[in-house]
């Protein structure tokens, strides 16, 4: 009850964080970085009141629509509420430091930021668990509020030291002081781009349907109680282990190349309205960021098959291996490919579209969100936790699908194809295949209640697939290989220095 109770704070900080940003991110990173950047600074400035916003009304529908867990066997529930609300409107208030570095490319930045607040955030829970354990969400309260406390004082530091130093003026930053980082108003001028705004507006009514289509089924077992307890409680564990890949590599990977094909492409222009070379370059890089995530999404589908128990044993013991925990990050597996697939098909679709686009793509999105909340439903009164798992696959199977359908359009005029990275080499699918069977089969045989040296053996097995699996790459996709020698690992490095 304690974890399923932190599992609904963390959903509530969630919310509003998206439904605060989500849309100024995205309208304000579109196109090119030469822009009046005190306007797009002005409209940032307006998630703060919109996260203050929401912050009190999903507030009060956690304290009085949701089940509140017993005072006696988990205290401090509404100063939890609080502390959540507050540190979702912490974390806003570092808006446009974060907006600056995305479109400039300061990836050393938010590596750093990102990496000390978790540290933070860790080190913080475990003094606190061992020493005042009796404190209770107290302790995670805290952790939260550090945490975003730290991750935007990171960027406000990092932007006082960068401003003041020649490498600004040598680059000529469209900021050059920290005053100018605050909302400014300019007389006889609109407080905001009003261009950006309607933009804003439009990705604005689209977050309130992609928030739905990417945490519903969190909010259908949070308000319909559809699982017991326990079982949610597993399904958060193995969501969240499940979902390391998609934090750490294919969201860092959407979020970079969104500002990339943004930037390259001129938003609501047909192909032939660009420039060439701008398509040839954009056209290239979609198709091997295509393969890359297909490969990385190929390789956890395959290998987490056969591994999902062992980790799960290894991670919780017999807690979590015995009973639908494997399934479930089995099912997840799957899962991760469709995340990954989509991630890359999406942030280019959102780096395109024009603001008609986007508001015919809301009433997409609204019909897919009330089908999928549907889906989670009855899938979940028949199969359980892993109906939420199906429900998502069929989710984002329909996102890929509207957004592999723009791409096709957008590119069909062209002579550039880049869905071809969606298929991979046919060897390495037979490696794939292969390895598939081999490590299902060594499961069976060595996993997991055969003792250590079988599991071992179990996993020199996966080992040794896994090593054939990439030399077969390295053969095979000499080209992407290239691209993230030369390109994905040492430009963006020199570009965050």
């Amino acid at each position: 009850l304690f974890f399923l109770t932190s599992y609904r704070l963390t959903l509530l900080y969630s919310t509003v964080v998206f439904l605060a940003r989500e849309a100024f991110r995205r309208a304000c990173l579109s196109g090119s970085t030469k822009r009046n950047w005190t306007k797009t600074i002005n409209l940032l400035w307006l998630t703060v009141p919109l996260g203050v916003f929401w912050s009190i009304f999903l507030g009060l529908v956690w304290l009085h629509l949701l089940e509140v867990p017993d005072p006696s066997v988990v205290p401090h529930y509404q100063a939890g509420v609080v502390a959540f609300g507050l540190s979702a409107i912490i974390e806003l208030l570092g808006e446009p430091f974060w907006v600056l570095a995305q479109a400039h490319l300061f990836v050393r930045l938010k590596v750093i930021a990102e990496s000390l607040s978790v540290v933070s955030k860790c080190i913080l829970t475990v003094i606190l668990v061992v020493l005042y354990p009796q404190w209770g969400l107290y302790i995670f309260s805290l952790a939260q509020l550090v945490y975003v406390s730290v991750l935007v004082m990171c960027y406000v530091i990092y932007f006082v030291m960068f401003l003041e130093s020649p490498e600004a003026t040598k680059k000529s930053f469209p900021v050059a002081r920290m005053k100018a980082l605050l909302p400014n108003l300019v007389q006889d001028e609109p407080f905001v781009n009003w261009k950006e705004a309607r933009l804003t507006w439009s990705f604005f009514k689209q977050s309130f349907l992609k928030q739905i289509l990417t945490e519903g089924e969190r909010y259908v077992m949070t308000f319909l109680n559809v699982l017991n307890f326990g079982d949610q409680g597993v399904y958060d564990i193995v969501n969240n282990l499940g979902s390391l890949v998609a934090r750490f590599i294919f969201l860092p990977i959407e979020e970079s190349f969104y500002v990339f094909f943004a930037k390259v492409l001129e938003r609501g222009k047909n192909v032939k309205e660009q420039k060439q070379d701008d398509v040839a370059m954009a056209a290239n890089v979609l198709e091997l960021l295509l393969k890359l995530v297909l490969l990385i999404g190929l390789t956890i589908t395959v290998f987490g098959y056969a591994y999902s128990q062992l980790a799960l044993d290894v991670y919780g013991g017999s807690m979590l291996s015995s009973g639908t925990g494997p399934d479930l990050l089995r099912c997840y597996s799957l899962y991760v490919l469709f995340l990954a697939i989509n991630g890359v098909t999406e942030c280019f679709t959102f780096a395109l579209m024009c603001k008609e686009e986007v508001d015919r793509y809301n009433f997409v999105m609204l019909a897919l969100s009330f089908t999928f909340l549907c889906i989670s439903y009855f899938l979940t009164q028949w199969h359980g936790s892993i109906g939420f798992i199906l429900a998502n696959c069929f989710n984002m199977g329909i996102r890929i699908a509207h957004s592999i359908h723009y791409i096709y359009d957008y590119f069909r005029d062209s002579t550039y194809r880049p869905l071809a990275g969606l298929l991979p080499s046919p060897l390495l699918v037979l490696v794939y295949i292969i390895s598939g069977v081999v490590t299902g089969f060594s499961e069976v045989f060595f996993c997991c209640d055969k003792g250590w040296m079988a599991r071992l053996v179990h996993v020199s097995v996966g080992a040794l697939c896994f090593a054939a699996t990439v030399v077969t790459m390295f053969c095979t996709e000499t080209k992407l290989i290239h691209f993230v020698r030369s390109q994905f690992l040492s430009r963006y490095m020199k570009k965050g220095t």
